[in-house]
């Protein structure tokens, strides 16, 4: 906890404020997965077969990873937001009252990111700044502690990989 509160303090004080606003343009635009939708739509529109499925992998991974983080994960841990007297700006007001824990924010962006990589190199690339920079975000407004964002990445790479070997799993254990 120290850590978290360490690298959530300087994460909130130290990010100079056009940063800070390039941010949360960022992580409003990943608000409700719009960004992410929007980015699949991109890529099964202009990118081919490979563009649809990765799109397809995208979003299934992403949906998996959604379900864990914000449908079993936040009601199994009723984790408070970091305390308002850490973060010096007025970006702590505006966020949510469930639990802190994880963030399905970075779980949804690591997952789409992490599915979209292996059949489209150079499109997991480009998803990979915007989902980096909502990570950063989420400390960095005071909605997350750093250990809630990992964990999120954790989620979000455990979704994608769930969703890159779901069928061949399936079919191992099939009777």
């Amino acid at each position: 906890m120290t850590v978290d509160r360490a690298l959530t303090q300087q994460a909130a004080s130290r990010i100079p404020p056009g940063v800070a606003r390039a941010l949360s343009v960022v992580e409003e635009s990943a608000e409700s997965s719009k960004l992410w939708c929007g980015a699949a739509a991109a890529m099964a529109w202009r990118g081919g077969w490979r563009g649809r499925r990765a799109a397809a992998a995208g979003m299934a991974a992403m949906t998996v990873a959604q379900l864990a983080s914000n449908g079993l994960c936040k009601q199994l841990v009723d984790r408070p937001r970091p305390p308002a007297e850490w973060i010096p700006h007025d970006e702590v007001a505006d966020r949510p009252d469930s639990s802190s824990f994880p963030s399905g924010h970075t779980a949804a962006a690591v997952a789409f990111t992490a599915a979209v990589a292996p059949t489209w190199p150079a499109a997991g690339a480009l998803c990979a700044v915007p989902t980096a920079l909502v990570a950063v975000e989420r400390v960095q407004s005071g909605a997350h502690y750093p250990s809630d964002v990992a964990a999120g990445a954790a989620i979000g790479l455990a979704g994608a990989w769930l969703t890159r070997h779901a069928v061949a799993l399936f079919l191992r254990h099939w009777p």
